[in-house]
């Protein structure tokens, strides 16, 4: 029988909705390359790491030969910097429903909780949200050598919070997010859109349905 001893958390649009702060972020770049870039194919980006972001858009644009691989990182630098000045508007007003509850539950019941973002900003994201102190790990994002679907950022996590995958619960968002931890062997919970996270062991429609006592049970 298995023993719930982990929360894994994603951090876009499962703790707070930075999408918009990415969206604009990359819009502007796309733009600069005369790459047109709407809030559509912003939703392939979810999930993803930043390199593979960039590689899409440029796919988006025909332009993936036209930059070399050093170019590319400078590119995505630049976004990264954008990135960064929106999110210093994040406060706790933007912790999405449910969460910091759930949080707080978990914690008073001794469970520990994890972060797997592919973010190499969710310490400041955290920062922002007063939430720095509620998690036992986060994954560095930069020694991450795999990104979503692959399950390594969730192996990662509860290998440092000394817990048994199977004994884990991982909260997602995102197709590749939820494929992640199912591959990781862990409990799939998924929020938003059941058609994109069919393969979720239960899906939500959004974080404000989320409760400790519920997703236990769903657990067991």
């Amino acid at each position: 029988m298995r023993k719930l001893e982990a929360f894994i958390f994603d951090l876009d649009g499962v703790i707070t909705d930075t999408a918009e702060y990415h969206y604009l972020a990359w819009k502007e770049l796309a733009g600069e390359l005369g790459i047109p870039f709407t809030r559509e194919d912003n939703e392939r980006l979810k999930g993803v790491s930043r390199l593979d972001s960039l590689e899409i858009i440029l796919e988006i644009g025909s332009k993936q030969q036209a930059f070399t691989q050093e170019e590319k990182e400078l590119l995505a630098k630049k976004k990264n910097t954008h990135y960064v000045d929106l999110i210093k508007q994040i406060t706790p007003d933007d912790i999405l429903p449910g969460i910091k509850t759930l949080l707080e539950d978990i914690k008073r019941a001794g469970i520990k909780i994890g972060l797997a973002s592919a973010s190499k900003n969710a310490p400041a994201v955290l920062k922002g949200l007063n939430l720095l102190e509620e998690f036992d790990y986060m994954a560095d994002a930069n020694l991450i050598a795999h990104g979503k679907p692959d399950p390594e950022i969730f192996l990662d996590v509860a290998e440092n919070l000394k817990v048994k995958p199977e004994n884990c619960i991982g909260i997602e968002d995102a197709k590749a997010g939820v494929q992640a931890i199912k591959r990781a062997n862990m409990f799939a919970i998924g929020i938003g859109s059941t058609n994109l996270l069919r393969e979720a062991d239960i899906i939500y429609a959004s974080t404000s349905e989320l409760s400790f006592e519920k997703l236990t049970k769903e657990f067991c």
